[in-house]
Formats: C-alpha cells, sequence, structure tokens
C-alpha cells in the first residue's frame, strides 16, 4: 500500500512496530494473481531471485479421489509461490522506501487521532523513544485481524463467521513436495496441506475441529503426527522427515468484512476483511484490494473524485469479488464433508482433465467460482461424466 501511494507521488509515513526482516504468522501462500501484482510491480524478479521455488500444480487429496491440475493464467501468470515472510515482507518494504515512502520500524502505535470527528493522524513512540505525533489526511490501517484503527473508529463488521478449524504450521526438510497438496480427511475432522519454500523446506499446515483446539494445542506436534496415520504413505514420510521450526499456529479465526472506510481512515488486507486461511488467499486479497484502495485514493486526492463516491467503490469492488471465495472458504473452513451435490461432482471430475484444471483455478483465483459452480458448466461436467 505504502509503495503504490509513493509511486503515484504522495507522502506516506510507513510504521511497524516490527523490524525488518522479521516473521509473522501467515498462510505464506501467493496465489497467481499476487504473483501477477508482484511482476506488475517489479518485485517478481527480486522474489524469483531468493530461491523460492514456483508452484504450477495444486492437487487435492479428498481420500477416494483426487484433483489435480494447473490453473488457468491470469494476466500471464499461472505460477504460484509460498515464500517465507521474513523474504517477501523485506522485499516489499524495501520497494516501498525505494518509492519514497518514509519507514519507521519498531515503532508502536498506541493512538489514533480525531479532530472535529474524522480521522487526523497517529500518536506513537519508536522503541526507547519518547512519544511523537503525525498527521495526515488519511490514515490507513493495515493492522490486521486486530486492527487499532478498526477499534477507534468502531467500525462496523457484516458478513461475520464464527470462529472455524483452528490451524497450525511448521517447516520441515526432508520432506520434498513440488506442488501444492491438500489432504482432507473431513469424516475424521482432519486435514492438512504442504507446499515447498525457501532454503529447500516444506511448510506443513493443518487444521482440526474447533472443538479439540484446547486440547491439541497442549501436544500440537502429538496432534499432527496422529492425524497423519490416515494416510500411510505421507505418515511414513513425514517420520523420516525433521521438523526445523516450531509450530505456529491460533484458533482465533473467525471471518467477517468490515466497513473499510472512513472520514479520514482507511482499511486494507485483513484489517478490512478476515477470510478463513485454510484456502491460503490473504495474501492474494490484501495485494489486490491495496491496489483498489490506492486507485481510490488517487482518484480523491486528484480531485477527479469524491472521497465518499471514490471509497465506497473499493468497499464494493472488494466485497464483490471476495465474497463468492470467502463463503467458498467458509465451507472448506468447516472440515465437514463436503454436501452430496459437491461429492457428486467432485466424483464426475474423473478423468476429465478440463474441468480438474478449471476447479483448481478456481482454488487458485483464476477463474471465478461461480463461473465454475454454476449449474451450465457443473451440468456439462455431470453429462460427460455419465455418457
Amino acid at each position: 500500500m505504502a509503495m503504490l501511494l509513493a509511486r503515484a507521488g504522495y507522502r506516506v509515513l510507513l510504521v511497524d512496530k516490527a523490524t525488518f526482516p522479521s516473521d509473522t504468522m501467515s498462510t505464506h501462500l501467493l496465489h497467481p494473481p499476487a504473483v501477477a501484482a508482484l511482476g506488475r510491480w517489479g518485485i517478481l524478479e527480486r522474489l524469483e531471485a531468493t530461491g523460492c521455488p514456483p508452484v504450477t500444480t495444486y492437487d487435492f487429496d479428498f481420500g477416494p479421489v483426487s484433483i489435480a491440475g494447473s490453473p488457468r493464467p491470469i494476466d500471464g501468470e499461472a505460477r504460484a509461490f509460498v515464500p517465507r515472510r521474513t523474504v517477501l515482507d523485506a522485499l516489499l518494504v524495501d520497494a516501498a522506501v525505494a518509492a519514497g515512502a518514509e519507514l519507521r520500524d519498531a515503532f508502536s502505535v498506541d493512538e489514533v487521532l480525531f479532530d472535529d470527528g474524522r480521522v487526523s493522524g497517529i500518536g506513537g513512540h519508536a522503541r526507547g523513544g519518547a512519544r511523537v505525533t503525525e498527521r495526515a489526511r488519511v490514515v490507513i490501517g493495515a493492522d490486521g485481524i486486530h486492527s487499532l484503527v478498526a477499534k477507534a473508529v468502531r467500525v462496523t463488521r457484516y458478513h461475520e463467521v464464527p470462529r472455524l478449524t483452528p490451524l497450525y504450521y511448521a517447516y520441515w526438510s526432508g520432506l520434498p513436495v513440488d506442488e501444492f497438496k491438500t489432504y482432507e480427511r473431513s469424516e475424521h475432522g482432519r486435514g492438512w496441506a504442504t507446499s515447498p519454500t525457501h532454503d529447500g523446506l516444506t511448510c506443513l499446515v493443518q487444521g482440526w475441529p474447533q472443538e479439540e483446539f484446547e486440547a491439541n494445542r497442549k501436544d500440537v506436534e502429538g496432534a499432527f503426527l496422529r492425524s497423519f496415520d490416515l494416510v500411510p504413505d505421507f505418515a511414513e514420510r513425514i517420520h523420516a522427515a525433521t521438523r526445523e521450526t516450531r509450530f505456529v499456529g491460533s484458533g482465533n479465526l473467525p471471518g467477517f468484512f468490515r466497513q473499510p472506510y472512513g472520514p479520514g481512515w482507511a482499511l486494507v488486507g485483513d484489517a478490512g476483511y478476515h477470510m478463513h486461511p485454510i484456502t491460503g488467499f490473504g495474501i492474494s486479497d490484501a495485494f489486490r484490494d491495496a491496489e483498489l484502495l490506492a486507485s481510490a485514493l488517487d482518484e480523491c486526492f486528484a480531485g477527479s473524485r469524491p472521497y465518499e463516491e471514490a471509497l465506497a467503490c473499493y468497499q464494493r469492488q472488494r466485497d464483490e469479488l471476495a465474497l463468492p471465495l470467502y463463503e467458498l472458504t467458509r465451507d472448506f473452513a468447516n472440515l465437514e464433508p463436503p454436501p452430496p451435490d459437491l461429492q457428486e461432482l467432485i466424483g464426475a471430475m474423473q478423468g476429465n482433465q478440463a474441468a480438474m484444471d478449471d476447479f483448481v483455478s478456481v482454488m487458485a483465483a483464476t477463474l471465478p467460482a461461480p463461473e465454475f459452480f454454476g449449474p451450465e458448466n457443473t451440468g456439462r461436467i455431470m453429462e460427460r461424466a455419465a455418457a
């Protein structure tokens, strides 16, 4: 966000309580739309130079059947990447600074300032430093699910979903993979996914029912390993691998949309809306919404569109693009067997590579979910399977 506005010629102050490079809890997955965005921003080559392996195949193992394929390209890009956040965030911050944004890291914001009901700035302090205040035409909260900006303006929420499947992940060596692969054993309330990341490591994430959260968090590794017994081949591989990092995760994963703007403030990324991370759309959606918000603010600052009109358009575009995958993700995050009609559709895709590629494209965010799950398309898939 800071990079895009700085490149448009605006004065930008970027504050973060972290120092870079730093790690953060994350899905890591950059679906093709996010990769295409990095290409537009001139950052993709830098990511490739870090040695992060590309992913060109998605594989969804449902037990009796699997759906594997390659996503359709979007803006000429069909690859995914799963970078460590220590690498990705540093690249983005460096690009923002190179574009002219002023960075203050190790800076804690403790107050959102108001003038006559309008957000007008922030108050905070550098580590060990005196308190300072800064004024701005717009304060943008890209500060996550527990956004201080959202709390300060008492923002409204909608399309709310309660906490669903807790997720934990760690990095493993000796577990080579070259695709993004999920294992869904919903009849047992289990699901996990593997993907390649930096330094020859594999990111392994697993989820289980919310009601098991408190018990399993006391022995996350034991809960992981017991689940893998559901897939003996995978269990054999994981027992030969080595966990290189601690487990990171959360059981507090609700879903919601927030009103993303108001007088003098705006929200983007998880601060604006939070989708359960099981489908890994978080970073891709944050990149998309950053471009939408930057464009809306540019129109406002340039005087070509009133603030309220430009930001209302941002919210409308965001919601229209996000809601279909938000609802699909909610269904996956229940970790329950698919409804009968979806089970039938999954079975009908077997042997139909074009249909499997299209399903994969939905999960990679390169094909709109309503287009794939619409009655005309699903009818064609079912008819071909019956022929």
